[in-house]
């Protein structure tokens, strides 16, 4: 029997980076593919301590079932962590919890997104968010991305152009880009949703992850200097790179009209976050222990992050280039072709594998027009010794 399939599903495709992790259990593979955290690093005794609290404390609130919107206490701290980041004016009603901020996205398919709809994302993007988006029917037009993250000239002759009907945008330490938006280009955006009247999605998942001087202002805190902004801008948060992705905690800052249909689309498909895991998440946050373990995995990514950068410029030369992250999980470089050397992500990619190390080729993440010499490496759950081995692996497949 052929199983008559909806038709949304003709125009999504399987994961390439989970397709790639099923090679990923290879003895020996040295993997720079993640797109996680390093789970040596997890505040273990933290969130051991806030799951006793939140049983001890609120047994039933933790165990029972809950409001949609999300666990009252956890919307109230994740208020207090982003106040503490410069973003003064949200107080817990302005926001919802969701099950990781991937599912952010989807609501926002799910209430914004009818067939046909054009929406601009950035090239390249965060894979999940083309394929999200294009579930529910939405045309992806890509804006360029570079060291200072969206050109916004061209961001503003695509609005004009398309007239879409929202922007998304990873402004700090993107996935797969890590790059950072000058605060120019952020005012810039603002301004222009504004002028145009067009919603602006901001993820975030990442901004707490710098290196050394803090990023610029997110775009929901500068958002208080141009006036009008606020209202045409949702912000999307996550606990998953700071703390943990098992946890499964998010959320979503926005008009409350959209918040009010996200909501009642959440309804149907998980009730609500587990409360379990927003009550451990409150009880962590109220512990005040997010600082400390911050500024830990700051350092050892920071640290990290130059091994890799240096690592890639003795060994490759000038068959590579790339932007030095100020933070995030990754480095996103282009193969040059220099001295006749390959130039195909995909190909090397597949060499790569046979000697015994694994990155994602970057053409998976443009919506449009994929530029085949790129690729994405992640440092994040390499130690240093490592880092220079499967380096050196990479030198050697090309």
């Amino acid at each position: 029997m052929t199983i008559p399939f909806a038709t949304r599903l003709d125009n999504v495709e399987t994961s390439a980076i989970r397709e790639l992790f099923k090679l990923l259990g290879r003895p020996g593979i040295i993997s720079f593919a993640g797109g996680f955290p390093d789970s040596a690093l997890f505040d273990v005794q933290g969130i051991r301590d806030a799951v006793n609290t939140a049983l001890t404390e609120e047994p039933g609130a933790a165990l029972q079932y809950g409001a949609t919107e999300g666990h009252a206490p956890l919307r109230e701290q994740i208020a207090s962590f982003m106040a503490a980041k410069g973003v003064r004016e949200v107080a817990a009603s302005d926001l919802i919890v969701t099950t990781g901020s991937q599912q952010a996205l989807d609501l926002l398919g799910k209430t914004l997104i009818s067939p046909g709809d054009k929406v601009i994302v950035e090239g390249p993007t965060f894979l999940a968010t083309i394929q999200c988006f294009r579930l529910y029917g939405a045309e992806l037009i890509t804006v360029p991305v570079d060291g200072d993250g969206t050109q916004t000239d061209a961001l503003e002759q695509l609005i004009a152009e398309h007239q879409p009907k929202f922007v998304y945008l990873i402004p700090t330490f993107g996935n797969p880009s890590g790059a950072l938006m000058s605060l120019e280009r952020r005012r810039a955006v603002l301004e222009m949703a504004v002028k145009h009247h067009m919603l602006i999605v901001e993820d975030d998942p990442y901004g707490d992850l710098y290196f050394g001087e803090a990023p610029p202002p997110s775009l929901l805190a500068l958002s208080a200097q141009v006036p009008g902004s606020r209202e045409l801008l949702v912000h999307c948060g996550s606990l998953s790179k700071v703390l943990s992705p098992g946890l499964r905690v998010g959320w979503m800052v926005g008009p409350a009209e959209l918040l009010a249909k996200a909501t009642m689309c959440k309804q149907f498909s998980d009730a609500h976050t587990s409360t379990f895991a927003q009550a451990t998440a409150a009880q962590y946050l109220k512990a005040g222990r997010m600082p400390a373990t911050l500024a830990r995995v700051r350092q050892v990514y920071a640290e990290r992050a130059t091994a890799m950068g240096e690592a890639l410029r003795r060994e490759l030369g000038d068959a590579i280039e790339f932007v030095q992250p100020q933070g995030g999980l990754f480095i996103w470089a282009r193969l040059t072709g220099a001295r006749g050397q390959l130039q195909d992500g995909g190909e090397l990619a597949r060499r790569a594998i046979d000697k015994g190390v694994a990155f994602v080729p970057g053409a998976p993440f443009y919506a449009r027009h994929p530029d085949p010499a790129t690729l994405r490496l992640s440092f994040a759950t390499v130690g240093l010794d490592k880092i220079e081995e499967g380096v050196g692996r990479l030198a050697q497949a090309l």
